[in-house]
């Protein structure tokens, strides 16, 4: 299994949003980056990620599941765009930002850390372990 994180602006669509979305989960249209494109073209049926909320907060806030694999984006008549449908699997109990993330040793490579304009981005297994044990969570 592969680790991943999905950068959101809450303010266009929030955990609370993904939340209320259930087991259908939503697609998650509208990238628009050859390099996140291309990272949702990677991502497995079963594949975890951190929801991340962007701009505003700018913090970890949720574990996320891939639930279908990379499919064109239906928001686009464009076949150069995919997207994968993700659904929420629960909070973290303690938010992990941006800020945090940057002062922990163990996530100075992280791609949060040193590409934050990437919005769909790998996670290492040792990454996700930290980011877990931050927010209060075992690693699933």
């Amino acid at each position: 299994m592969n680790h991943w994180l999905f950068k959101s602006e809450p303010d266009a669509w929030s955990w609370d949003q993904q939340v209320a979305n259930g087991v259908k989960g939503e697609e998650w249209t509208g990238v628009r980056n050859y390099q996140a494109r291309n990272n949702m073209r990677a991502m497995k049926v079963g594949d975890l990620g951190f929801f991340y909320h962007s701009n505003i907060g700018k913090e970890i806030v949720g574990i996320v599941e891939v639930i279908r694999e990379s499919a064109p984006d239906s928001s686009t008549d464009d076949a150069r765009w995919d997207c994968v449908v993700i659904k929420a699997v629960r909070p973290v109990k303690k938010t992990v930002t941006l800020d945090a993330c940057k002062v922990e040793p163990g996530l100075a490579a992280m791609a949060l850390v040193t590409n934050t304009r990437l919005s769909v981005q790998p996670v290492t297994a040792e990454e996700w372990r930290i980011v877990c044990n931050m927010a209060g969570i075992d690693p699933i």
